[in-house]
């Protein structure tokens, strides 16, 4: 044995080629605080051993380095400036020391290698990836950009352009994609890596690879001249900004780090590296986005800790209802791996079901993420049916028609009398309680919410209600369920509209308050995007969601609270359903819609729309955008704080997520308590108490006031 720590162990593996495997305690490997100190003690001592002549670094776990620890990152992102700049120079000094060591070495990729050990690999001489590997650096996911010398080596690898792509995208690249750009040598098969690459480093050692002019590339300035360092650097920060709207400062960090570093060596551009990634780790964007990593994990936790306790083995699963959100959850459900039946009484509507399926399927066919072998054994994982009887063999049945509380009592209670004792069932309700569903049922306590969002596959949450009399087992057995189909589960307890609903319904009313008193709504859809960051504006979001979509729930809400949320007098959407103009759905609401040249609805601007909203609105009237903000945003955050108090939902953390994979509240900013403990939850009070007179969704609950008197803090770091 040449070095031992607990992270890592280095022997000689054949000859005079020593192996420096990666074996950190749990099931990944992550370059924690710790271990990056121990590497240093390391990586000195056998730069000193004269008996190596060629080091090739592995991996005992399925996936190489996933990364940095990224819990430490929030308390130390919380030092002075200054105190970053020397915290992450003493990092990429052991990744120089790594690239400086007196002979060639050679990272053999499994599985990920990702952020900091995607900068371990590139500071290796050569790179040989099985053919599963994905590498890539995710810094700007988190608010940061690569920190450990990831601007300054794969620029000079793969070149200016891939590089920024990389980087400020935060993708993970295939192995066979990362070959294509130069970033890996070869690409081999699992049983193949620790041989290829020790053979590899055998003819570096023999002089036949000349492992030194590969490392001299990444010491010196890039290889671009003046005018295409131009091009490149404006082009790239023109796409920066389009995507990001000056949002997200740290892609355009990132390429401007790589700009001013173009013409220096190594060890100045390591400078310039270290000195703006301490500038991005400080910003209140880098809290919020690490912030919302580590919610992930809070939540996903959680999540796996009820499943584990299951004593329900889901092995078939069921949804009854197809058409576009019946054929998603079937889809979702026969990707994943768990057979699903799909029942509906019309055969038109299991055609729409399986199409969307086959739609979806054949998509990642031609992207060439699935080979048609496999698209066909997933499509046969999905029953379609007309009968009943289909249904006798699901573990859980998610029960997703007409949105309609007899409609649906009647389908469940049916349901119920016919499936075997102890079959699951769930209702894909948006807004309907829970409680009031259940009263058709004779065992309430195998029954709870599974509220999935459109479209299915490619958004990650599904709240989880609880009713009252639904049981534990219950809820673990659908927790697990929702794990199984790759989705976020988040548990709420039950009320109209549950907690992501409920919430948003309240922001509708604050915008509609403004386009009544004679705001422009294409104004404040600008502002809601462009200033505070939403995806989608209000009247927009009203027109994907369906103003009759949007117009049943309102009056859902109002029902369930009706000294916040009745319906209004003077309401833009009741002016838009009475006039069926339902949104997308046919092309007219707030916006008219046609298709462009790829298909995809685009929005214009509809003078009918503005004449229809003159009846109810007053003269046309500018407002400030920061009343525009705080106008939509105090309603919305007053009934998140509601929903944590009166525990229909769990945790900040929980809130947050739902909110951000949910409905796209900006990660920017972290979620609804974290922009809270940015703004101050006094602050927030203050301005809410200037609308108070507009009506009780701006009206801050006492507890509140009592939480902003202590100086309530939602997300504490030790610092």
């Amino acid at each position: 044995m040449l070095y031992k720590s607990d992270s890592f162990e280095v022997a000689f593996i054949k000859d005079n080629i020593a192996e420096f495997k990666f074996c950190v305690a749990g099931s990944v490997n992550t370059l924690s605080q710790q271990t990056l100190k121990d590497c240093a003690s390391a990586l000195k001592e056998l730069a000193a051993n004269s008996n190596i002549k060629g080091m090739i670094f592995t991996s005992d776990k399925e996936h190489f380095i996933i990364g940095a620890d990224i819990f430490e990152f929030l308390p130390t992102f919380t030092k002075p400036e200054a105190e970053l700049v020397t915290w992450i120079k003493d990092a990429t000094d052991i990744f120089d020391a790594l690239e400086d060591l007196p002979f060639p070495t050679l990272s053999a990729i499994n599985g990920l290698a990702l952020g900091g050990g995607c900068e371990w690999v590139l500071a290796t001489d050569y790179r040989i990836a099985n053919t599963d590997a994905k590498i890539g650096l995710p810094e700007v996911k988190l608010g940061i950009m690569p920190g450990f010398g990831g601007t300054v080596r794969l620029p000079r690898i793969v070149g200016a352009d891939n590089a920024m792509l990389w980087i400020t995208s935060g993708t993970e690249n295939r192995a066979a994609d990362a070959l294509k750009v130069g970033a890996v040598d070869a690409v081999v098969s699992a049983d193949k890596l620790l041989e290829s690459g020790i053979s590899t480093l055998e003819l570096a050692i023999a002089g036949k690879l000349d492992w030194q002019a590969k490392r001299n590339i990444k010491l010196q300035p890039l290889k671009l001249n003046r005018v295409e360092q131009g091009m490149s650097f404006a082009m790239a920060e023109g796409m920066v900004m389009g995507k990001t709207k000056g949002h997200y400062p740290a892609p355009i960090m990132a390429v401007r780090t790589i700009k001013a570093a173009a013409n220096c060596t190594r060890d100045d551009a390591m400078a310039i590296e270290n000195a703006n990634f301490a500038k991005l780790a400080r910003t209140p964007e880098a809290a919020a986005q690490t912030g919302i990593f580590l919610a992930d994990q809070y939540i996903k936790g959680k999540a796996r800790k009820s499943a584990k306790t299951s004593d329900v083995e889901i092995k078939q699963a069921a949804v009854l209802g197809a058409g576009i959100m019946g054929g998603g959850i079937a889809y979702q459900s026969a990707y994943k791996g768990t057979p699903i039946i799909m029942k509906d009484i019309q055969q038109g509507a299991l055609d729409l079901g399986m199409g969307e399926a086959s739609k979806l399927l054949g998509a990642k066919v031609k992207r060439g993420h699935m080979a048609m072998d496999k698209m066909v054994a997933t499509l046969g994982k999905i029953k379609p049916t007309l009968n009943d009887s289909d249904l006798q063999s699901a573990d859980i049945i998610v029960e997703a028609v007409v949105e309609n509380p007899k409609v649906k009592q009647a389908v469940l209670a049916g349901l119920e009398k016919d499936m075997p004792a102890g079959t699951i069932l769930t209702s894909n309700t948006s807004t309907i309680r829970i409680d009031e569903l259940a009263t058709a049922l004779e065992k309430p306590e195998n029954f709870c919410g599974m509220h999935f969002f459109n479209p299915v596959p490619k958004m990650p949450l599904v709240e989880i209600i609880r009713g009252e009399k639904t049981s534990k087992q219950t809820i673990n057995a659908v927790v697990d369920y929702a794990l199984k189909l790759g989705k976020s589960p988040i548990v709420v307890n039950d009320c109209p509209g549950f907690f992501v609903n409920r919430v948003l319904f309240p922001y509708f009313a604050g915008f509609s308050k403004l386009v009544v008193e004679g705001a422009d709504f294409a104004k404040v859809d600008k502002v809601m995007e462009n200033v505070f960051g939403w995806p989608m504006g209000p009247a927009y979001l009203l027109d994907v969601v369906g103003i009759d979509t949007a117009y049943h729930c309102t009056g859902v809400m109002a029902d369930g609270f009706p000294e916040r949320m009745s319906r209004a007098e003077k309401d833009p959407v009741t002016i838009f359903a009475n006039e069926k103009r339902f949104g997308q759905k046919n092309k007219a609401g707030f916006y008219q819609y046609a298709p462009d040249r790829r298909g995809r609805l685009k929005k214009t601007q509809d003078p009918q729309a503005v004449e229809l909203l003159s009846s109810i609105t007053d003269a046309p009237k500018e407002f400030d955008k920061q009343e525009i903000i705080d106008r939509c945003m105090i309603p919305m955050i007053n009934e998140v704080l509601l929903c944590l108090q009166e525990n229909i939902v769990a945790s900040p953390q929980e809130a947050d997520m739902a909110l951000i994979y949910g409905i796209g509240f900006p990660p920017f900013r972290g979620g609804a308590f974290r922009y809270l403990d940015q703004t101050g939850l006094a602050n927030f009070v203050a301005t809410a108490d200037k609308y108070a007179h507009l009506g009780a969704i701006y009206q801050v609950s006492e507890q509140t006031r009592k939480w902003a008197e202590e100086g309530r803090v939602f997300y504490k770091v030790e610092g």
